[in-house]
């Protein structure tokens, strides 16, 4: 697992837009696989589940992508998972690491 937090001095909408068509682009592999919007009286959180396939560790991982703004500060979220091949602990996490990478590119 991999994660990665970090403020973003942009609008709430732009950094949502940007990531996810970034992501999306990124990869022909690729998927948007589930979202989930909330509004709240000081604030919104928008969460992104993506999906794809890496080729150099010969399986399938997630990343989950949160972005939230409170007082019109912006703040992005992203964990990776799976990717592993083992049974009892992590032994390839090169996907999850090169998933995040790009995300960190489109910041």
């Amino acid at each position: 697992m991999a994660k990665l937090v970090r403020m973003v001095p942009e609008r709430f909408d732009t950094v949502l837009d940007r990531l996810t068509k970034g992501i999306l682009g990124g990869s022909i592999s690729a998927s948007l696989e589930a979202s989930a919007d909330y509004a709240f009286a000081d604030g919104r959180a928008a969460v992104r589940v993506f999906e794809r396939y890496s080729y150099l560790g010969g399986n399938r991982l997630t990343m989950t992508l949160i972005v939230t703004e409170q007082a019109g500060q912006t703040c992005v979220t992203a964990i990776t998972s799976g990717g592993s091949q083992a049974l009892f602990y992590k032994i390839n996490t090169f996907g999850e690491e090169a998933f995040l990478k790009k995300l960190e590119a489109l910041l």
